[in-house]
């Protein structure tokens, strides 16, 4: 797993384009056209990395699965039979929280998912492994949250998970032999339709629940055309995104 992680940050945004920066100093002399050239693609893929308005467009052709309205959560519990929330990382040692809490990105699938259980009464399946092999796994610490901030008991926990696949498959074990086939889906928009293919690869009918959307207007001054710190994480994901939907199909046939 370290080398998988390694290996993703030298290759993705921002690693990646960073060492093309040092590869043009490094061919300053020798190449000094190969220097341009690598220098232009890595300063200029960082420039796009750091604009607001690259998010909002990148999201925008990745969020596909629309929102749902709040007059669809009474019928769920006819259309399903149990919200699956995906873990999306943690937070280590908080002093604060004492312990390790779900990540930014797991809080805002946690928060939505514990709104739709409270509306709907649906259980709830968390899903997430451990974290570079570090116990506790996504699932428990997401698991942790909802009863202690939610007041929502979890029903499974899928911690074996790294990967959406995975997500998948090892939800399908837990849940599948129980009867249940028809699952609400909660995680990031961007992160739906990836996730979904899955899921339905594997079995089950799934009701997207796609939250925390990217491409809405970014109501920033100057439109997001000035850079900006949380545009690189925030495009360094939409990519993340884009290379998975390109290489499942191609990985998991």
């Amino acid at each position: 797993m370290p080398i998988r992680y390694i290996l993703k940050q030298l290759i993705l945004p921002p690693g990646g384009l960073l060492l093309l920066i040092l590869l043009a100093w490094w061919l300053r002399r020798r190449m000094p056209r190969l220097s341009m050239v690598c220098f232009v693609t890595g300063f200029g893929g960082l420039w796009l990395m750091s604009l607001p308005i690259v998010v909002e467009w990148s999201a925008r052709a990745l969020e596909r699965e629309p929102a749902l309205a709040e007059f669809e959560w009474t019928g769920l519990p006819a259309r399903v039979d149990a919200i699956v929330v995906l873990g999306g990382g943690r937070a280590q040692g908080d002093p604060a929280w004492q312990g390790d809490q779900p990540s930014l990105l797991a809080m805002e699938r946690v928060r939505y998912a514990a709104r739709l259980a409270h509306a709907t009464g649906l259980p709830l399946l968390t899903s997430g492994g451990l974290h570079f092999g570090e116990p506790p796994s996504e699932a428990r610490i997401m698991a942790d949250s909802f009863k202690r901030d939610f007041g929502l008991e979890v029903r499974w926990q899928e911690g074996e998970s790294r990967t959406t696949w995975e997500n998948a498959t090892y939800s399908a074990k837990l849940l599948q032999p129980q009867g249940i086939r028809r699952v609400l889906l909660v995680t990031q928009a961007s992160h739906m339709p990836r996730a979904r293919w899955c899921f339905e690869r594997v079995g089950f009918e799934v009701v997207a629940a796609p939250m925390g959307f990217l491409g809405v207007p970014n109501g920033l001054p100057l439109g997001g055309w000035l850079p900006e710190h949380k545009a690189v994480w925030q495009n360094g994901v939409l990519l993340n995104e884009v290379i998975g939907q390109l290489a499942y199909p191609l990985a998991y046939r």
